[in-house]
């Protein structure tokens, strides 16, 4: 009996290891099928094949880790900052010039922390869930605030105008380029003192030959009289320049202080600037076509936005065939979130040539007057003039800077069915 249980036992054993044999070996044939083996290996035993499959996947797990380190030697020594996170928003690497400009100090690679724990920036959370959602690339410029948990050192700690550039990767992955645009901002703005300061010694003199060129036009007899008239024309065309210069950086640097609100009718306001501008409007038989409400409150500066219409509408003016019709349209948004305030929107649109492909970007750059074509208009002497018909080139810059100086938004296109210009501006209702 005894040996009898010791057979059944053996038999037993010696079953189970050959089915687990047997097993293993279908186990590593499913694993040779996942691995890339050459078809000649096939002639040697099982084991040998393995151990040479995974070789081959060493080698190749080696040749992806220095095309990695590669890459990130490149990003170390690129002029732009980089950051990567996961699906989970956690940060995976970011190169030296990304530590930098965000101030990364609490990260180390290896590390799992997420995004918002080492950089406390809303604008660049958003971005990356935008671009993740989206699958496509986004950009976004904001202000970026450097935390400060030190108070003595707060003083010292520099906010610096960013530009990021999203971009979707595999696994819900999201790669970040940034750009350091203070630099660019400084420039800028040093440029703008250095002309308002010099429009402001210009002021002074330039109102003193007004004076004398005024005072000359009662002495000095036809023909030679018209040269004062002439040079009386571009004196008061570089004092309005310099003035115009002059109100775009007051409003630019104090916009909330540049404006006195009050209640006023945005169709009143509209009909008012036409108004003023239509004796030059019946010269090329122009007309105003206003489709909106009849009454539409709204608080602003009514000083401030009369001009935004005047610079707009005077524009459609000069640049509108004869007998041609100018459209303002004006209509009013709901609110898409109880927080969200409703807008307004203001369409004026003309029957003119349009802006050019070249001269969209820039219709808002300040002393930009765009493609010169547009401007040339032959004076009754067969000469032509660009400076008066063109104007300062700020008129566009001005409307700009007062509208977001409301909270709103303009942007400039073409009409699809005028083929004329076509300025949007949008403002918050009350």
């Amino acid at each position: 009996m005894t040996l009898l249980t010791f057979l059944l036992g053996l038999a037993l054993g010696i079953g189970v290891g050959l089915w687990l044999q047997h097993r293993t070996k279908q186990q590593l044939k499913q694993t040779l099928e996942l691995l890339p083996v050459n078809s000649t290996s096939n002639s040697f035993p099982l084991e040998s094949r393995l151990r040479g499959a995974i070789t081959q996947a060493n080698q190749q797990r080696l040749v992806l880790e220095d095309q990695l380190n590669a890459i990130q030697s490149l990003f170390q020594v690129a002029p732009v900052g980089y950051l990567q996170v996961d699906e989970d928003n956690h940060l995976i690497w970011c190169n030296q010039q990304a530590r930098q400009l965000l101030q990364i100090d609490r990260w180390e690679p290896g590390q799992i922390r997420l995004l918002l724990e080492v950089v406390r920036s809303y604008e660049l959370d958003q971005l990356i869930e935008k671009t993740r959602k989206q699958q496509q690339s986004m950009s976004q410029e904001w202000v970026f605030h450097p935390a400060c948990m030190d108070g003595a050192a707060m003083s010292e700690v520099r906010s610096l105008t960013l530009r990021a550039y999203g971009w979707p990767l595999a696994n819900g992955q999201v790669g970040v380029f940034l750009e350091n645009r203070q630099p660019l901002i400084e420039l800028s703005e040093s440029r703008n003192q250095w002309v308002s300061d010099l429009a402001h010694e210009l002021r002074t003199p330039l109102t003193s030959i007004r004076l004398v060129a005024e005072a000359l036009q009662g002495r000095v007899n036809p023909p030679e009289s018209r040269w004062v008239n002439q040079l009386l024309q571009e004196i008061n065309r570089l004092i309005d320049l310099i003035q115009n210069w002059l109100e775009l950086s007051h409003l630019e640097q104090d916009p909330n202080k540049s404006l006195t609100y009050k209640s006023l009718d945005l169709n009143a306001l509209i009909q008012s600037a036409w108004q003023r501008l239509e004796p030059l409007a019946e010269q090329k038989d122009l007309h105003l076509a206003y489709q909106g409400p009849d009454t539409l409150p709204i608080q602003a500066d009514e000083s401030r936005l009369i001009q935004v219409f005047l610079n707009l509408l005077d524009n459609s003016i000069k640049h509108s065939p004869p007998q041609g019709l100018i459209r303002v349209e004006v209509t009013t948004s709901k609110q898409a979130e109880p927080t969200e305030k409703a807008l307004m929107r203001i369409d004026i649109i003309d029957e003119g040539a349009g802006f050019s492909g070249n001269d969209l970007p820039r219709v808002f750059e300040r002393l930009y007057r765009g493609d010169a074509s547009r401007y040339r208009q032959p004076t009754s002497d067969n000469v032509t003039t660009l400076g008066r018909s063109s104007g300062s080139g700020l008129g566009l810059a001005i409307v700009q800077q007062i509208v977001q100086a409301h909270g709103g938004t303009v942007n400039a296109k073409n009409h699809p069915e005028t083929g004329g210009a076509w300025l949007q501006i949008q403002l918050p209702c009350n």
